[in-house]
């Protein structure tokens, strides 16, 4: 399975869904569609099955610039955690 990206605008904010597996070759395109949908951008990953390190990188770097992440399982949660804070 690959990555699918739906998407659903509401109250002045976008909702980026996340289905599937995402990996490096799909972060070209939900960068796309985050700037299609900002300013207010969250994503759903509750259906993220898997990831590469460089999906959670891009992940973790999103919630720094403001991008919400809600429905994330708790591996992934924990994972991007520790590539935002290493030290830790």
């Amino acid at each position: 399975m690959t990555l699918k990206i739906e998407s659903h605008s509401e109250d002045g904010g976008t909702t980026i869904r996340l289905i599937g597996r995402m990996q490096e070759e799909h972060l070209d395109e939900v960068k796309a569609q985050i700037e299609k949908g900002r300013p207010k951008i969250a994503l759903d990953l509750e259906q993220l099955s898997l990831v590469d390190v460089k999906a959670v990188r891009f992940l973790a770097v999103c919630e720094t610039e403001g991008i919400r992440i809600v429905r994330c399982s708790p591996y992934i949660r924990d994972w991007i955690d520790k590539e935002a804070h290493p030290q830790r």
